[in-house]
């Protein structure tokens, strides 16, 4: 495209360059120059000269000014040997009014009545008739229109040029956000999947573990005992195998589920393979809600019910659940050691990162009074939600 438009730059640059050449050649023949000779070669030779210092292919642009001197300076040449018909060269104004039509702009139109009128300047010397200065004008004007069509076409292909640039720049810009998307869009399912499996597989390895360490103890003393706990973990570890399959394959995302029983049936299991006492408080019913909000609810108890035991060594933990207008509130506490110093190790991150994304807040606090309480506290946006029985 630059190539095209640089082409018609000089092809007219050459146009004008062989009228004033053809001009100036006649002077080259004769043996004796007379002052007024070396007039008309000066006059000349600063019309094809200095408008080139406003305007040469691809290097100066400064098109008002190129008009302004070609037509004052060029056209008074020609309007000259007009007058005098005894000069050696006789011009015409055709080149330079296409050259002056190619570089109009909206600050230069007024070189199309200008090359229109150039005429009428030496008709009454000349005693034309109108026929003939209205044809001489037109011819000008003829040549000023072709040169403006030339500049359509050739703005044409720059702003096609211009529009292919952008429209490739806005491809590569497409195509980078396209993979940054999916770069991002794989990154958060990666964090999402290691979320999943950490609090799955850290409250099932925390229960297994501790029923494996009470079988252990009483492997010796009552086998029949132990019998009937390695029967329970081996159901536990199937139906843990189970929820991970069904974590990895995405499965039953939409299926709805009743969050209450999950919640009482994850209490019961834990309760029953770490022998700590669990107290639940439940509301009658609940409002449906999207899959990743129940995973959430589930993780968070599954991440507080470990911790207590894994870090507070506690014996007793208290759950709370209860649904508003707008909101559902979440407490979980135990009795177990006060948290002097609180670090957020990847559980309890991945806990609040997955509260936060559904535009909730998580908080956790010890206090120390007549007995030690740890506290974790949710607080999640019902957006949307409708109430189970509501129509």
């Amino acid at each position: 495209m630059r190539k095209i438009l640089s082409f018609m730059d000089w092809g007219i640059f050459a146009l004008r360059s062989y009228h004033y050449i053809l001009l100036l050649s006649p002077f080259f023949t004769k043996v004796e120059f007379s002052n007024r000779t070396w007039v008309d070669i000066t006059w000349l030779m600063a019309a094809f000269i200095v408008p080139m210092v406003f305007w040469f292919p691809q290097r100066r642009m400064n098109k008002v000014w190129f008009c302004l001197l070609e037509l004052l300076l060029g056209g008074s040449y020609y309007v000259n040997t007009v007058l005098h018909p005894d000069l050696a060269s006789k011009a015409d104004y055709l080149l330079p009014s296409l050259t002056m039509g190619y570089l109009w702009t909206i600050h230069t139109l007024w070189i199309i009545p200008a090359v229109a009128l150039i005429p009428f300047t030496f008709q009454s010397h000349l005693r034309l008739s109108w026929e003939h200065t209205l044809g001489i004008g037109t011819d000008n004007l003829l040549f000023c229109f072709i040169g403006i069509w030339a500049s359509t076409v050739a703005n044409a292909y720059y702003q096609k040029n211009e529009l292919v640039a952008e429209v490739e720049e806005q491809n590569k810009l497409l195509t980078h956000y396209a993979a940054e998307i999916k770069r991002m869009t794989l990154l958060e399912e990666r964090n999402r999947m290691s979320k999943e499996l950490h609090d799955t597989l850290g409250h099932s390895f925390i229960s297994l573990i501790m029923s494996l360490d009470a079988s252990i103890a009483l492997l010796d003393h009552k086998p029949a005992e132990v019998k009937d706990r390695l029967i329970r973990l081996r159901a536990l570890a199937e139906s843990n195998l189970d929820e991970m399959r069904s974590i990895v394959h995405e499965m039953g995302d939409e299926e709805e589920a009743n969050l209450i029983q999950q919640v009482e049936a994850l209490a019961a299991s834990f309760q029953e393979h770490t022998r700590t006492v669990v107290t639940l408080s439940l509301p009658g019913k609940e409002p449906m809600m999207r899959f990743e909000m129940r995973q959430t609810i589930l993780r968070v108890i599954q991440e507080s019910f470990t911790n207590a035991i894994k870090h507070g060594k506690a014996s007793h933990l208290q759950l709370e659940l209860t649904f508003s207008e707008s909101i559902l509130l979440l407490s979980i506490r135990n009795n177990g050691k006060p948290i002097d110093n609180l670090v957020y190790g990847f559980g309890l991150t991945a806990m609040q990162q997955r509260v936060e994304q559904l535009g909730g807040s998580l908080f956790v606090s010890s206090e120390v009074g007549a007995s030690v309480t740890t506290e974790v506290r949710c607080e999640i946006p019902l957006k949307g939600v409708i109430r189970h029985g509501n129509n």
